[in-house]
């Protein structure tokens, strides 16, 4: 499927990987699949395209191998949480190549100083980057159009990834007075790096691949968008509606997905449902409740259970 993130021939591309490092691709390729599937479940949870075509991952389904705007989103979370993982790989130390990252260049203000160990960004988008991209560039399958997009978009997701680099701190001093702080650059969680790649997902520019001057590039089929940027993801056909099942367009459809009836966004049953109407039950939920706390130190709760009236799509 070309799909560079579970497959684990990929790691022999990577020239110069010792075995520990070998290792360590094979090993993050087993959990790297579902570590996408879940967090890219949990961003689209409210939508109608639930990530559900990652469920066989790496055997995609047919909306995420022709270029939509869903496997733009998949291959930009893929390309960052590969990087992630190398980048925090190296601060827990089970890289042999690499460690911390490097103390920031910027002067720590008055009420701080660097230490601590940051994540390797560098390192992680060094070998993130050869990981990802190498199988695209080397590999025979697909048009040059969907290989140009897909590492645009890997590209996309590094980028958001290395934009997301902030500044951590640990307080010292008596009783956690805080009169010191060690700071160090960190990642924040994948979950993060999922919101902000959704946001481009929603505002993804639709390309052609065409020859400009010498050299073919991605440019927006439409003449009245503005070109494409850097941070933009791209898509080279529509997406089908997700509203009915359609294993040929690989969608699964929305009946007996669960929906809001109050809201009017995304996850509301109008919108979910396709405006096919909803049915609703009544479920029974089991839930802490009375909780007390008891010096020192320990909370006793008491089990309540109580009547949930839900909805799910027709």
């Amino acid at each position: 499927s070309g799909v560079a993130w579970n497959e684990s021939h990929h790691c022999r591309l990577l020239a110069g990987l010792v075995p520990d490092q070998f290792q360590m691709c094979r090993r993050n390729l087993e959990v790297m699949h579902s570590i996408t599937k879940s967090v890219c479940q949990k961003t689209f949870a409210d939508m109608r395209w639930n990530c559900s075509s990652v469920q066989r991952a790496p055997s995609f389904g047919p909306d995420l191998l022709k270029g939509t705007r869903e496997s733009a989103f998949v291959y930009a979370l893929a390309a960052a949480a590969v990087t992630h993982s190398i980048a925090q790989a190296c601060t827990s130390g089970e890289l042999p190549l690499c460690s911390c990252g490097s103390i920031p260049s910027e002067v720590p203000g008055a009420d701080f100083r660097w230490g601590g160990c940051g994540d390797n960004l560098r390192y992680g988008l060094q070998l993130g980057a050869a990981f990802a991209d190498s199988p695209l560039k080397s590999s025979k399958l697909g048009t040059q159009a969907l290989k140009a997009m897909n590492l645009h978009n890997n590209a996309v997701g590094r980028q958001v990834l290395s934009d997301s680099l902030d500044t951590k701190c640990k307080c010292h001093g008596v009783s956690g007075s805080c009169s010191v702080k060690t700071c160090w650059k960190g990642l924040p969680d994948l979950d993060e790096i999922a919101s902000d790649l959704k946001s481009k997902y929603l505002a993804a520019i639709k390309v052609a691949h065409r020859l400009v001057g010498s050299r073919k590039q991605l440019i927006p089929k439409e003449m009245d968008v503005r070109p494409v940027k850097e941070t933009d993801l791209v898509y080279l056909i529509n997406s089908p509606d997700y509203c009915t099942l359609n294993l040929h367009l690989g969608s699964l459809g929305t009946q007996d997905r669960q929906c809001n009836k109050t809201s009017l966004g995304s996850d509301g049953c109008n919108l979910m449902c396709c405006g096919r109407g909803y049915n609703a039950y009544t479920e029974e939920v089991v839930e802490r409740c009375h909780c007390k706390y008891h010096w020192c130190c320990y909370v006793v709760c008491k089990k309540c259970q109580r009547k949930v009236e839900r909805y799910v799509c027709k």
